[in-house]
């Protein structure tokens, strides 16, 4: 069973979220996301469940290992954590989703001490070679609150029983294991060529809950990456 953990969100568009532990309560969280802590938190660092959970995130492209946060003082404590990037965090109640929850592979943030973090592939290998961002997904587990994080604006979309919604691969950023998840081709050839939008988009059927983001990391990082070429070009 999870630790039952109090949080609070601080901030808009850079956000973070402080955790507070009672006596012996921890949270884990992905490597190099705490902010800061009150002493008498101390912080051990692990592969979170052996070496093979270890090697399959570092496979997905996350860090080899996850932080634990442990209140070891004789009253609460609290530790913070902020998100790499601008965007939202997404607070999850595990217990009333169904005690299971799939987000992005670099949408973890941190969660309370009793949550399993796995790698879930998706169903189709379709999927795996074409979906891009969306190939990988993290499988978050328990009865305790977890926290995600996106980027730009966030839209949480509740797909009834048989609703599809086609959407960009990386605009995905959690979902219910009740939702279906499969990769569609952009036919035609002048959408492939000039489009802009990718040679594929992720295909979604209800029932469950979707959470999208405006501003994937990897888009805003190609701007980014576009812009320092452009200068670099002119000068």
């Amino acid at each position: 069973m999870a630790d039952i953990v109090d949080y609070t969100i601080h901030g808009d568009d850079m956000q973070l979220v402080e955790v507070e532990l009672d006596p012996g309560e921890g949270v884990r969280a992905e490597a190099g996301a705490m902010m800061y802590m009150d002493y008498g938190i101390e912080m051990e660092t692990s592969t979170g469940g052996g070496l093979l959970k270890g090697f399959k995130r570092a496979f997905t492209g996350e860090s080899f290992f996850i932080t634990n946060f442990h209140n070891t003082a004789p009253k609460k404590g609290s530790v913070a954590f902020a998100a790499p990037y601008p965007g939202k965090i997404i607070p999850l109640e595990l217990d009333k989703l169904g005690g299971e929850f799939l987000c992005q592979k670099d949408a973890f943030l941190c969660a309370a001490n009793g949550i399993e973090i796995e790698v879930a592939f998706t169903k189709r290998i379709g999927a795996g070679f074409f979906g891009g961002e969306g190939f990988i997904l993290q499988r978050l587990e328990g009865d305790g609150n977890a926290f995600i994080h996106a980027g730009g604006t966030i839209i949480k979309k509740e797909l009834a029983a048989g609703q599809i919604l086609n959407i960009d691969t990386g605009c995905l950023v959690a979902l219910s294991p009740t939702v279906d998840y499969d990769i569609n081709f952009v036919g035609g050839f002048k959408n492939a060529l000039f489009g802009g939008e990718g040679l594929f988009t992720a295909k979604l059927q209800g029932p469950g809950t979707v959470y999208l983001q405006s501003l994937p990391f990897s888009r805003l990082a190609d701007r980014i990456y576009s812009a320092i070429a452009w200068r670099k070009g002119e000068s």
